[in-house]
């Protein structure tokens, strides 16, 4: 995700996905969670993703499965995401912008996803 601050992006999305930051270098950060990684990049000159019109478009999206809406919302803003100003559906997702201005959403709709391999499903014959 490109960023102005590779540090302050990498550290919310560590303590947002209960990951850890693995690596660090002086153009980038990259977050390790149990599901994938994610690598903050600062860039030169950088400017945030317009949402959900303008000039510059989303660099990136996820959807975030929460339990409960109003308390994932309010930790996200506690570790320095902020509520965007367009809530298209408030009671389905909120949209939330990172602390580099990407966009993302908080849902309790997603379904669940195991996590890790799973087995292969053999055809009946």
């Amino acid at each position: 995700m490109n960023c102005a601050d590779k540090e302050e992006l990498a550290e919310f999305w560590a303590a947002l996905l209960g990951g850890e930051i693995v690596y660090r270098a002086d153009e980038l950060a990259v977050v390790h969670t149990e599901r994938g990684s994610l690598c903050a990049l600062r860039v030169p000159n950088y400017q945030p993703p317009t949402w959900p019109n303008g000039d510059m478009p989303m660099h990136i999206h996820l959807d975030l499965r929460v339990d409960d809406l109003d308390e994932a919302q309010a930790e996200a803003e506690r570790l320095g995401a902020r509520a965007a100003e367009v809530q298209p559906g408030p009671d389905l997702w909120r949209v939330m912008l990172d602390p580099a201005g990407h966009p993302f959403c908080l849902t309790a709709r997603a379904p669940l996803l195991p996590v890790g391999p799973q087995p292969e499903k053999q055809e009946e014959n």
